[in-house]
């Protein structure tokens, strides 16, 4: 598996962050993480395809709000919160409380 890129957390713009979590899906897939620490990509309770599913893990990635990390044939997504809270506080946590 080869490794994926992680935007360095200075490079990350509002705009980027706001955008990704404006899709309802990416938004589910962010509060799933949230709650439970980190989720093998089969194990989202999301109602898309694995290939659209993967899609939204991308953005979200590319947005710099996930770190995919191998975990034996699987990969891991956990949400980046601290470190989204060190550039942008209070805003990813404030999302976070809304009810879906």
């Amino acid at each position: 598996m080869r490794a994926l890129h992680h935007p360095d957390v200075s490079t990350i713009s509002l705009p980027t962050m706001l955008n990704a979590l404006a899709d309802e899906v990416r938004l589910m897939v962010v509060r799933q993480l949230a709650e439970a620490g980190g989720v093998v990509c089969g194990q989202f309770d999301v109602p898309v395809s694995m290939s659209t599913l993967s899609h939204h893990l991308k953005v979200l990635r590319e947005a710099g709000l996930l770190r995919v990390t191998p975990e034996g044939s699987f990969r891991r997504h956990e949400l980046r919160l601290p470190e989204m809270e060190t550039r942008f506080p209070g805003v990813l946590s404030s999302i976070l409380k809304t009810t879906p």
